[in-house]
């Protein structure tokens, strides 16, 4: 408990854990629709019938790599193409899978579940805890709130088709980074290790984008976490 408050603001002290943890994935989980709304709506205005998204988001449960197949898609490639794209976008979640399998529990069904609900946020919210019992907390019910929420809005967006029109334009989009950055924050503060693999990774994106397709510098970014081991 000590180590949560300490990572923690004055305002976010006053308050339990559990609820502070309740209050984040709701944000996240907020964040998340917006975003799911905005991919279900361009699936269909790219010429996908609304089952496609819909079930996509069921099976894959990735963002990034959803909007990649679809961009893929729309731009006139197969569906091999799009596969490729997203498992190369999806690779990341090896390393987070590493540093949170602790949290997925003990049992095979816990862990093919819990392998299943991995993502940046899910991380996000295990990593900032250091209680195996939080850990494991934090990703549950990040990891099932995550889920309904973007299942929910895919097929909302995917119905209303290219109505809702592109969230861009509102600035929606800036929600979810910002809302992931918030939660990511109090890791920073715990460690110069921490701080020097993400100021790496960060570089190494930056110099790694103008030169390389979309997602391979987040990719190369992971080089950022062997400055850890020197910490």
């Amino acid at each position: 408990m000590r180590t949560v408050q300490r990572t923690l603001g004055p305002t976010d002290r006053t308050l339990p854990a559990d609820r502070r943890l309740r209050r984040d994935v709701a944000l996240v989980c907020l964040a998340d629709g917006v975003v799911g709304l905005s991919f279900g709506a361009v699936a269909v205005a790219s010429g996908l019938p609304w089952w496609l998204p819909v079930l996509m988001s069921l099976l894959v449960f990735a963002g990034s790599a959803q909007f990649s197949a679809v961009a893929v898609f729309a731009a006139g490639g197969g569906p091999v193409a799009a596969a490729a794209t997203g498992l190369l976008l999806n690779t990341r979640t090896a390393a987070f899978s590493l540093a949170v399998t602790d949290a997925l529990g003990r049992s095979w069904p816990a862990r093919l579940v819990g392998a299943h609900l991995v993502t940046d946020e899910t991380a996000a919210f295990v990593l900032a805890r250091t209680d195996p019992e939080a850990r494991r907390r934090a990703f549950w019910l990040s990891g099932l709130g995550l889920f309904a929420a973007w299942n929910v809005s895919v097929l909302v967006g995917a119905l209303a088709g290219s109505a809702l029109g592109d969230t861009d334009r509102f600035g929606l989009d800036a929600a979810f980074p910002a809302v992931l950055l918030a939660l990511v924050l109090p890791a920073l503060r715990d460690g110069r290790g921490a701080r020097r693999a993400a100021a790496a990774g960060a570089a190494i994106a930056v110099v790694a984008t103008p030169f390389l397709p979309a997602g391979v510098p987040v990719l190369l970014a992971l080089g950022g976490l062997a400055l850890t081991r020197r910490s």
